[in-house]
């Protein structure tokens, strides 16, 4: 492991501001040759020329912020299905925190979820491998493996002393992304929860909504975004677009022109003005904020539960002639009143702490679903 992060290291001062000219850039580049050579030459250990080199590209690319990375090809065709909703793994969703492995959400009815996993979890121990100094990539290549195969995760998790493990067995993870009912006593509230913003998602939830709107006992909505980890931009905007009259939605700022965008919603709201509840949590992300963010801008919606994770930037997926991609932050994304949600999230209208039992078995005992269903009879 000590050669990867030499050279990943390298590679991060490489692309520094201290190279600020084209002989000091020529230069480094020299030196990166040399440095090589020499690491094959004099080495203790023979190493994998190629995976070193993967290990300095992620360096380079980790450098950046803790969003973008090196995917093999491997790992890239993985990524791919992951988007369209079935995937294989653990049903986990992670980013890097100041070097560290940190969940941001699990996502709901996978093994990851099942096994007791929590969103604000830190990975320090993936099988027998230590995971501090390892890129987001390999922690990934670490927790994929065969359908059927157990893996153990040990975990740190505030507020509790003592590390945590967990063994989880790997599976095929099929996400339909939203799922919906009718709730309340009278059941005269369409409940509709967003488990992620895949490619297949405004569908689904247009599909919802047009089911409860020919209800005419329907008089609001909770959407329930805990634990969405978020995805597609699109998806984000698609699905803001069915609730919002008019109004911008989202801006995107990047250092290219053609990345500095701002999104509309268009005329007519699926669900005529009725009042919205959306619930939010540490583990809702990226698309998640959009959502609940351009809802409270627009006073749309009162959002209710805890803040959210603070992830503000849009990464675009590129391909590489080697078959791999990288994911590379291309902009930042600002809601409608301006405000970045990067590293601050969206604060709920109304803060409700889970105390109750976990929301995703849907439990009578959800504290914060007791309380959104209350509000709408206040």
């Amino acid at each position: 492991m000590k050669k990867i992060l030499i050279i990943s290291i390298f590679l991060t001062n490489f692309l520094s501001p201290i190279a600020s000219s084209n002989n000091d850039l020529y230069e480094k580049i020299d030196l990166f040759g040399e440095v090589l050579e020499n690491i094959k030459k004099d080495y203790v250990d023979d190493v994998n020329q190629a995976e070193m080199m993967d290990s300095a590209i992620n360096g380079v690319l980790q450098s950046l912020d803790p969003y973008s990375a090196y995917m093999s090809p491997e790992l890239f065709k993985e990524m791919q299905t992951d988007t369209r909703g079935e995937f294989g793994g653990l049903g986990i969703e992670i980013g890097m925190e100041s070097g560290v492995v940190k969940v941001i959400s699990p996502i709901d009815d996978t093994p990851a979820a099942k096994a007791g996993i929590k969103a604000g979890d830190y990975i320090v121990k993936i099988g027998k491998e230590q995971v501090q100094g390892k890129s987001l990539m390999e922690a990934v290549k670490l927790m994929r493996g065969p359908v059927g195969t157990s893996i153990d995760l040990t975990v740190r998790r505030k507020n509790v002393k003592k590390s945590l493990e967990f063994t989880i067995v790997r599976k095929i993870i099929e996400v339909k992304s939203v799922s919906s009912e009718l709730i309340g006593s009278e059941k005269n509230l369409g409940y509709i929860r967003l488990k992620s913003f895949n490619e297949n998602s405004d569908n689904q939830f247009l599909k919802s909504i047009k089911k409860f709107e020919k209800n005419s006992k329907i008089k609001g909505y909770v959407f329930d975004l805990r634990n969405n980890p978020g995805g597609l931009l699109t998806q984000a905007i698609n699905i803001t677009d069915f609730v919002l009259d008019d109004g911008e939605i989202v801006s995107t700022k990047g250092r290219k022109i053609s990345e500095s965008r701002k999104f509309f919603a268009k005329k007519g709201d699926e669900i005529k003005g009725k009042p919205i509840v959306v619930l939010i949590n540490n583990g809702s992300a990226s698309a998640s904020e959009i959502f609940a963010g351009a809802l409270k801008d627009h006073k749309r919606a009162i959002i209710l539960g805890e803040n959210s994770y603070g992830k503000g930037s849009v990464q675009s997926i590129i391909p590489l002639r080697n078959g791999g991609g990288m994911r590379l932050t291309i902009s930042k994304y600002y809601l409608p009143s301006g405000k970045s949600i990067s590293e601050v999230g969206v604060i709920p209208d109304i803060l409700v702490e889970e105390t109750g039992e976990d929301f995703r078995i849907k439990s009578e005992k959800d504290n914060q679903l007791n309380y959104a269903i209350k509000l709408f009879n206040s």
